[in-house]
């Protein structure tokens, strides 16, 4: 396939309608009713319904979730987050141990952790991370443990604590090319992300598995795309994802086109070009969207 074909189409114009490879049926299978009951009863947050992940059904009846901890307020403001921004008041010692006892309750094969960006906490919220991953281990041992950490506002010894706890993958996502930080990432620099994933993986070692991941709609080039591929693999970069940018709001950004899947797919082959050991590029992917395959081919 050539790459430069296919992704070099005229950019189409906002839709109305999403097209039709975006439309997923509605979640309601019996895992995923039961794991909804689990997570509020313990007055837990997952980021795949504050963000209205379109794959929630799909994951949770797989067997895998995505916990926010820290609460549902972020200290920044990007623009394609649907989470919502604020001075946060969040502060439950306990909820690594909830966290950990639904992870065992409900049977899951591989847990994400996530949060909200904490900069009004000493440590960026790294002792929570650290919490979290040490009661999946006591509570469900047989379940992998993924973290998606916020940038740390480059602070190495909050990363360090999190890393020294041997996450079976280490994420942090770019979110988007350089050029679009100052619309899409306000507070946040693409340099520091890059240098928060070099520092995990150098402090990891070969026992820890580093990934990233990337929106596309929001006016960027494939050039910039595949340049952005390859900055994040001279940092170390294993794991790469791609998928498409949904407005959740009129008060976000807008949708500057929908990509094809023949276009992520050009996408894909160009970033396993550059030596990925996995890539997952497609409309409806998102960070942690079918994450247990690629650690269980890894540890195959």
């Amino acid at each position: 396939m050539d790459v430069l074909r296919v992704l070099g189409g005229e950019v189409r114009p906002l839709r109305e309608r999403k097209p039709p490879w975006l439309k997923v049926p509605a979640p309601g299978g019996a895992r995923y009713r039961a794991l909804k009951q689990q997570i509020d009863s313990e007055r837990l947050h997952t980021v795949c319904e504050e963000a209205a992940c379109p794959n929630v059904g799909e994951c949770w009846e797989r067997g895998t979730a995505t916990f926010m901890i820290l609460g549902d307020t972020c200290t920044r403001r990007c623009g394609f987050c649907n989470v919502k921004t604020g001075t946060p008041t969040w502060n439950d010692p306990l909820e690594p141990a909830r966290v950990g006892r639904s992870v065992a309750q409900m049977g899951l094969r591989h847990a994400v952790i996530t949060s909200v960006d904490r900069d009004d906490l000493p440590d960026y919220g790294a002792s929570a991370f650290v919490g979290v991953i040490r009661q999946i281990r006591r509570q469900a041992p047989g379940c992998r443990v993924e973290v998606l950490t916020p940038d740390f506002r480059g602070a190495e010894m909050p990363l360090a604590k999190v890393i020294a706890e041997r996450p079976d993958v280490f994420n942090h996502n770019v979110e988007v090319v350089p050029r679009l930080y100052p619309v899409a990432r306000r507070g946040s620099r693409f340099e520091r992300s890059c240098r928060v994933l070099r520092n995990a993986k150098e402090m990891g070692g070969g026992a820890v598995t580093t990934k990233s991941g990337l929106m596309v709609g929001l006016g960027e080039s494939a050039d910039e795309l595949i340049d952005t591929f390859g900055v994040l693999r001279e940092h170390g970069v294993g794991v790469l994802t791609v998928g498409q940018y949904l407005r959740p709001t009129e008060r976000h950004l807008p949708v500057v086109r929908y990509w094809h899947p023949d276009e992520f797919e050009a996408l894909r082959l160009a970033a396993e070009a550059l030596g990925f050991e996995h890539v997952a590029a497609g409309p409806l992917v998102r960070s942690s969207y079918h994450a247990d395959q690629h650690v269980a081919a890894r540890a195959g």
